[in-house]
């Protein structure tokens, strides 16, 4: 329960808890086979990109439908993102991009739902999906350029005495990267399902006087819904970005 009255009268929230993993069937302990909520969901979300680009598309109708338009609609949105990002060579790289973007768009949508999970709220799954991209474009970056990939760590318009100070800046920078790829997605998920659940916990207990939590859940919610696709974006294309520091390593 996100909300609890104690004995003397107060008022216990807790928001945190709806961000607890538990096993689907029963039982208090989680281990790496257990199926549990987050797998549900996750699942759910791969369902729902089946559904979108296989099931929707299967078709291929001169004139789309509304589903077929949407898949549409996402894949030049992704693919446009990547050529103007990475170039023409991280065009091949194109079908990872666009699993990651679509992956997140829907685990971050269906934790809107009322009662689901939100896998994306964890740092398990979104520094997963961080260490993923951060080791396939260093092992890109090192296969394609060799000692070249190094170039990206030295920055050759700055004056000289500068550079070794910009090089060790730089390789503390390059090994972040994950860092903040994964605790920036999963940051703003969390606290935005936080605050949903507080104004609703002050909802169900006014009743009837809960005008104001109820159309400050409404704006919360709003604005989720634009973070939730933001944040698939930013996820998305700090990965061009990173691509096309591995096939165009030199500064």
């Amino acid at each position: 329960m996100a909300v609890e009255q104690e004995a003397g009268g107060g008022l216990e929230i807790h928001p945190m808890d709806q961000f607890i993993v538990k096993p689907l069937f029963g039982g208090d302990a989680v281990h790496w086979y257990t199926p549990t909520n987050a797998t549900l969901w996750m699942f759910a979300a791969l369902l729902g990109i089946v559904l979108l680009l296989v099931v929707g598309t299967r078709g291929r109708a001169i004139i789309p439908s509304r589903i077929q338009s949407i898949s549409e609609l996402a894949y030049g949105f992704v693919y446009k993102m990547v050529e103007d990002v990475s170039g023409k060579d991280g065009l091949k790289y194109f079908p990872y991009i666009m699993t990651l973007f679509l992956f997140i768009v829907f685990a971050n949508f269906l934790g809107l739902l009322p009662m689901a999970f939100t896998p994306t709220s964890h740092i398990a799954v979104t520094a997963t999906l961080a260490l993923a991209v951060f080791i396939a474009v260093t092992v890109l970056g090192v296969v394609k350029n060799g000692v070249s990939f190094l170039g990206l760590f030295w920055i050759s318009s700055a004056p000289l005495v500068l550079r070794p100070i910009l090089a060790l800046i730089e390789v503390i920078s390059y090994f972040v990267r994950p860092v903040s790829h994964s605790i920036r997605l999963a940051g703003n998920m969390m606290a935005g399902h936080a605050v949903i659940k507080v104004f609703a916990g002050f909802a169900g207990v006014l009743g009837l006087g809960a005008i104001a939590p109820i159309l400050a859940i409404t704006a919360v919610y709003a604005l989720e819904m634009l973070v939730s696709f933001i944040q698939a974006y930013v996820f998305a294309i700090l990965t061009c970005v990173y691509l096309r520091d591995a096939l165009h390593p030199a500064h």
